[in-house]
């Protein structure tokens, strides 16, 4: 009789439905992609993952239905130690052959720290970490002990930024490969900017670009609004839609929208974006800007990408190794007025001379080889 095949079996630990957000559908399409692989993929995500009053925007669930393609298990509590003992526990005596864990938040080490400790107890578990951020935007008390507890049973690591990497140093030595961010190809196909603006109910022939994602200090809104007052920038009537959900109070954000009165410039949809809606907001805009004072990496890049949308990013960070500088993008430096003038470039340049670097470029966001890394720092 032929010898029987042995599936092996992924575990990827991590937000998932029905927690919502770039993390999530990172780690659902990743899933998918290793279940294209022939693995038997599983993902345990949280039943809680952060205490309410700790999240600043408006709730963590997503109305989105669940996936039917997918199996998660939701069943972490971030914050309760017998909770990490049992699911450590469960997942020794599963023994799957990888785990891949996600880490972007000190706060997590000590929950995803113990759960580790306990499945490398069965020797056999290989555990790779996909580091998203290892030194975090916005430093809080416990930030370096948390992450030295968690980084002790991981055996490889994948970031997705030079600077991560870099950060992993003071952390650990063990091996890390650098991958850029696959595109998020998993919100459909784009269509016509009209189409799209119809649906938004947004001007077909008004100049707009775009600000997306979770409004954060460090990602550099209110630079953009004081470029958005440029003389320049006025005189070409360039509107800014400005889509996602307020992670910081908005209060600052209005004083100077008063200050300056630019609300007639200004198309704010500032309630989260369900992932349903994601491509008509890309599909809208002239032009992606991320304006962010530091990086790491960005979601909204590879989104911006698979959209086939020229991008202005500014020269922090990781953000200008994945937006050739006059090919799929502009990069300025983090001021009002340089923003103003990389986004007037853009204009002057146009879409159309764009896209074929564009197109180009996207070809190695690919998952694949995110997962062929993966499985290679897990051999």
């Amino acid at each position: 009789m032929p010898e029987e095949t042995h599936q092996k079996k992924l575990i990827v630990i991590g937000p998932a439905w029905p927690l919502r957000g770039g993390l999530a559908s990172f780690d659902e399409r990743l899933a998918r992609e290793f279940i294209g692989m022939g693995y038997d993929t599983t993902i345990y995500t949280f039943s809680l993952q952060y205490p309410e009053f700790l999240f600043p925007g408006t709730t963590q669930y997503s109305t989105e239905p669940a996936p039917t393609d997918l199996s998660i298990k939701v069943c972490i509590n971030s914050v309760n130690p017998l909770n990490w003992l049992q699911i450590g526990n469960e997942l020794k005596k599963i023994a799957p052959d990888l785990i891949i864990v996600r880490y972007w938040l000190p706060l997590m080490g000590p929950c995803l720290g113990t759960i580790l400790r306990k499945v490398k107890k069965n020797r056999k578990t290989k555990i790779i970490c996909i580091a998203d951020n290892i030194i975090p935007h916005e430093h809080r008390p416990g930030d370096t002990p948390f992450t030295k507890y968690f980084v002790k049973p991981i055996d490889a690591f994948v970031t997705m930024s030079e600077k991560v990497k870099s950060d992993l140093l003071l952390f650990s030595t063990k091996p890390a490969k650098r991958i850029v961010h696959p595109l998020y190809d998993n919100f459909g196909e784009g269509l016509s900017k009209q189409a799209a603006r119809e649906k938004l109910n947004l001007p077909e022939k008004e100049k707009i670009i775009l600000f997306f994602g979770f409004i954060r200090k460090y990602k550099g809104l209110d630079l953009l609004l004081e470029a958005m007052n440029d003389s320049r920038i006025r005189k070409a009537g360039i509107k800014l839609l400005v889509a996602g959900e307020f992670y910081d109070s908005r209060t600052e954000y209005d004083a100077i929208i008063d200050r300056l009165d630019l609300s007639s410039q200004l198309i704010l949809r500032t309630d989260f974006i369900a992932d349903s809606e994601v491509r008509y907001y890309l599909s809208a805009a002239d032009f992606v800007i991320q304006p962010y004072k530091n990086a790491t990496q960005s979601g909204v890049t590879p989104l911006a990408y698979h959209f086939e949308k020229p991008m202005l990013v500014t020269n922090v960070g990781g953000l200008p190794d994945l937006v050739p500088d006059g090919k799929v993008g502009v990069i300025t430096e983090p001021d009002p007025e340089s923003i103003a003038s990389g986004i007037l470039r853009l204009y002057e340049l146009g879409e159309n001379f764009f896209l074929p670097h564009l197109r180009e470029e996207k070809k190695k966001y690919s998952w694949q080889k995110l997962a062929d890394t993966i499985v290679e720092l897990g051999s």
